[in-house]
């Protein structure tokens, strides 16, 4: 993890290597090339009509005893081990239902998040963390419906916020009036910190447990909670969250763009890129991963 700016010149300390990476959050305005950042995560009116279904699915059946459950069998690792790309080439087979705002294969996606994160000068690790953010999704091709792999994450085990995307279909979730989870903290402690509390099962922690050996925990920081809108966006269950979450969430905010307004419909240019981003695998990780 290299400590140097912009200009290659060393930095005094750890500290001021992150003030120099932070101050470039990236302009929303530039990444989103093909329409209006307004325009992204509209679920108002969805361009897809399998983005409420999707929803009403994945509220109704996220509860707390469904997610620990998840978390022991997939945890694991024990389905498949591939090569990272391999493992990309099994993602393109799906079609992510809960995202309103492309129809690129996978792939493509995850190569627009980090080729915008390598424009504004970020180290690697980073630009790696964006190659990966959506890896766990291949979840849905072990079997798993899309409700329970995709979308929006949030906290099980306590009630559920009204900042989260359609919170009205909670209410057919059977925690929702279940006396043990449905207070505001429920099964967990004020200030207990994230790493204690369990969100809705998914692609971030599963690639987040994939990748923990392999990233600095900055970038672990926005696998783990890259779909966490709720806490990242809307500021709610701060109540949950301890110091170590608050220093951590601006790294969140700074991958969040990245991920959202790089979404257009012009691929990437692979065979220009191959050779960056095999050096890169490369160097982070091992040649082949346990999923």
């Amino acid at each position: 993890m290299s400590t140097t700016n912009a200009h290659n010149t060393p930095l005094a300390s750890l500290d001021e290597w992150e003030d120099d990476l932070l101050k470039r959050y990236p302009d929303p305005d530039v990444i989103a090339t093909t329409k209006s950042t307004e325009d992204y995560r509209n679920y108002d009116d969805p361009q897809r009509d399998t983005v409420k279904k999707f929803y009403r699915l994945n509220h109704t059946f996220q509860t707390h005893d469904f997610v620990m459950k998840k978390r022991g069998d997939f945890l694991k690792f024990n389905r498949k081990e591939m090569t990272v790309w391999d493992a990309f080439d099994f993602l393109n087979q799906l079609v992510d239902d809960s995202d309103p705002d492309t129809d690129l294969d996978q792939f493509q996606h995850l190569l627009q998040t980090s080729e915008a994160i390598r424009r504004d000068g970020h180290p690697d690790w980073m630009v790696l963390t964006g190659l990966m953010h959506d890896m766990g999704k291949v979840l849905c091709l072990f079997g798993e419906p899309q409700w329970a792999v995709v979308g929006d994450t949030f906290p099980v085990g306590c009630a559920y916020s009204d900042k989260i995307v359609y919170p009205e279909f909670f209410k057919e979730n059977p925690d929702y009036d279940n006396p043990r989870y449905s207070t505001k903290l429920g099964v967990y402690d004020a200030g207990c910190g994230l790493r204690n509390v369990n969100m809705s099962w998914g692609h971030d922690e599963y690639i987040y447990q994939i990748m923990k050996e392999h990233l600095p925990e900055e970038g672990l920081y926005m696998l783990r909670y890259h779909s966490f809108y709720a806490w990242h966006r809307e500021g709610a269950y701060e109540y949950l969250t301890d110091d170590h979450d608050k220093k951590m969430l601006r790294w969140v905010k700074l991958f969040n763009p990245y991920d959202l307004y790089s979404k257009n419909p012009e691929p990437p240019d692979w065979e220009k890129l191959r050779p960056y981003y095999e050096n890169l695998v490369n160097e982070y990780l091992p040649k082949t991963l346990k999923f």
